[in-house]
């Protein structure tokens, strides 16, 4: 496999690089969604008492303790509780747009090593075909059929080494960025309910 590997040339190694960030950014970002899911599971069984009760104290010390994106929202709505209803959604809107970057960390550098991959894979097709065609116009082929052997091969081990990477990251990435649509649904509809709970009214249609 290695010697396989070896053949694609000197644009393995930038492939390799994309390989090992992409590897750690799908794993970081898994590792992420699945502990804020967790965190915010806990934190929607146990705000909506507390915000019902007026137990504000505690329902900030919560949003403290659970540590996400949407109790920092949350928070954010309960410290502005004397204000009226209207500043109060502002306040919870700018505050969704300011944690919105904390899902959407590592994302772009993502699609770019997935745009970058198949990129890399065809620039060494070009490149393995010029050394293919170099050596057929020299007329060395019949006498070094290594060496046209070895630059086909540098072309087609590049290009499916591009399309192994970015095939998965293009996944992960689109995966990822549903992930990020439903949490952000979920934090507005949660923030919405937590300001109506504040200014006194039932929310209707809005589940804690």
């Amino acid at each position: 496999m290695l010697s396989v590997l070896a053949s694609g040339g000197i644009l393995m190694i930038p492939l390799g690089i994309c390989a090992v960030i992409a590897t750690f950014i799908i794993c970081e970002r898994l590792f992420y969604y699945s502990k804020i899911q967790k965190k915010d599971f806990i934190l929607k069984e146990k705000i909506h008492p507390l915000v019902e009760s007026h137990r504000f104290e505690e329902a900030v010390q919560l949003c403290n303790d659970t540590d996400t994106p949407l109790s920092q929202v949350v928070k954010k709505a309960i410290e502005c509780k004397t204000w009226p209803e209207d500043n109060i959604k502002e306040v919870v809107s700018i505050e969704i747009d300011k944690v919105i970057p904390n899902l959407e960390h590592f994302l772009t550098p993502l699609g770019t090593i997935a745009s970058i991959s198949t990129l890399l894979g065809l620039l060494g097709t070009v490149t393995g075909n010029i050394q293919a065609f170099g050596v057929l116009g020299g007329g060395d082929s019949m006498g070094n059929p290594a060496v046209f052997a070895g630059a086909i091969a540098e072309a087609l081990v590049t290009t499916a080494t591009g399309l192994v990477i970015s095939i998965p990251t293009i996944i992960f990435h689109n995966y990822f960025l549903s992930r990020i649509n439903r949490r952000i649904s979920e934090i507005e509809s949660v923030s919405t309910a937590v300001v109506l709970h504040i200014c006194g009214r039932k929310p209707v249609g809005f589940k804690l």
